[in-house]
């Protein structure tokens, strides 16, 4: 029963969140908060990438050939494919199959 309440009100605090800018700017949207809708999803991505890759050791083995390989693999499907999921996942499956076998 508890995990039940408690799965209600993440639910309900998400979807508020979710709702509120739309339910505060009604009218108008302020231009700093356009601004922010555009800059902030390819800030979050940079910090992303260096949040996975500040653990990388490249001065011993297999001094970050995996992280590169993937990163290239990432990279290399979203360039093709468009698809940030697809691209995520291809890269993922590489990083995995070759850290085990190095």
């Amino acid at each position: 029963m508890r995990a039940a309440v408690l799965v209600a009100v993440m639910a309900a605090v998400t979807i508020l969140l979710r709702f509120l800018p739309f339910l505060v700017f009604r009218r108008h949207t302020p231009a700093y908060i356009s601004y922010l809708g555009k800059v902030l999803p390819q800030a979050i991505i940079g910090m992303l990438v260096v949040y996975c890759l500040k653990d990388t050791a490249v001065l011993s083995y297999p001094y970050g050939i995996p992280e590169l390989i993937a990163s290239v693999c990432v990279v290399l499907t979203h360039v093709w494919k468009r698809n940030s999921i697809i691209s995520i996942l291809a890269g993922t499956v590489i990083y995995m199959f070759l850290i085990r076998i190095m």
